[in-house]
């Protein structure tokens, strides 16, 4: 989740955005692109990933995928892979309306992580993760245990910093970069042999991203992420995911000398009297607060948080928990702070 100096992570955007791609929409699925790589620039087998401090030896395009979370799971419906999705899992919102079709017919293994016997019975070849808690001693269960199993793994580049998760027990030491996830999406389309699918997704989400933040600038204003929890909010901090939102727009993050997503105090907000807050409509009850409605009414209710001047004037900007996380779901994330800023920005 910022640092007040501006990150290189979305340099190459403004570059694109003199491109004029066509896309599709909003982290739309690709279409017709199931077989797209076959030919030249197919994946040549066995295929060696370097991942997150471990090698994977992918002998053939897996046919039988688990998804631990809806952000990995969102990419492989992206890339058309929606046939070989045997299992999901750890949701935090609904699935985007133009992948809604396509997720259908796709099992949701649980709402959020599910057991080791459970992900056994999906009879994965494949598993994909966008945290390593899932892969953590008490997690789902570890790379080393699949491995034994005959079934290869994959984590999100985003959640690895110098070779070990991050959210698996490690520490974020340099600022996350969209780079990251263009990474993921074109290793996992070389892994599923849907090449062309992966850049065409990438250039997508490269356009809009460009288009999303073209004249936004908040000047500095600050701001709050609050992702979850009202007892002791789980917040952002300056070298995550929400940086990406904060960086490109001009907001300045009141906790961007924190490394990634720490929990903080409510007098802590309160000291330092974010101009604007921004926080997460997750669609689960995992902690109190996970709702939007939780959180505005605890807010406007709370002695402390209700004399935040961004409440009182409800200077408040609703994102889903997928847009704060570093997925494909970030472009969306930014339009809704341009939406606002375009009918606000103004005012402030």
């Amino acid at each position: 989740m910022t640092s007040s100096p501006t990150r290189p992570l979305f340099a190459a955007l403004t570059a694109f955005a003199l491109l004029a791609l066509t896309g599709c929409g909003a982290s739309e699925t690709i279409e017709d692109t199931a077989n797209a790589s076959a030919g030249d620039g197919a994946t040549q087998y066995p295929l060696v990933i370097e991942n997150c401090g471990t090698e994977q030896t992918i002998e053939s395009a897996p046919q039988r995928v688990v998804s631990l979370d809806q952000n990995s799971t969102e990419i492989l419906l992206s890339l058309g892979l929606e046939d070989r999705i045997v299992g999901t899992a750890s949701w935090t919102d609904p699935i985007l309306d133009s992948l809604a079709e396509a997720d259908e017919g796709v099992p949701r293994l649980a709402d959020n992580a599910p057991s080791y016997e459970v992900l056994l019975g999906a009879d994965p070849d494949f598993v994909t993760a966008s945290f390593g808690r899932h892969y953590a001693e008490g997690g789902v269960t570890t790379r080393d245990r699949l491995d034994e199993t005959g079934i290869s793994s994959y984590l999100s580049p985003t959640d690895c910093d110098n070779g070990q998760s991050i959210n698996g027990g490690g520490t974020r030491t340099t600022a996350l970069t969209v780079d990251a996830l263009y990474t993921e999406i074109r290793e996992l389309a070389e892994i599923f042999d849907v090449g062309a699918a992966g850049e065409e997704l990438v250039a997508d989400l490269e356009e809009r991203a460009a288009a999303a933040t073209d004249g936004v600038d908040f000047g500095g204003r600050t701001v709050m992420f609050w992702f979850a929890d009202t007892k002791t909010p789980y917040v952002a901090g300056g070298l995550g995911s929400a940086a990406l939102l904060a960086d490109q727009t001009g907001l300045g993050n009141i906790f961007d000398d924190t490394d990634d997503w720490p929990a903080k105090g409510w007098e802590d907000v309160v000291d330092a009297a974010p101009d604007i807050l921004i926080v997460g409509d997750l669609q689960r009850d995992r902690f109190p607060g996970d709702r939007l409605d939780d959180k505005i009414a605890f807010l406007e209710g709370d002695p402390l948080t209700q004399t935040l001047e961004a409440v009182q004037q409800d200077r408040i900007i609703a994102l889903h928990g997928a847009e704060m996380n570093p997925s494909i779901r970030f472009v969306d994330g930014l339009e809704k702070i341009q939406a606002w800023w375009v009918e606000n920005g103004d005012d402030l």
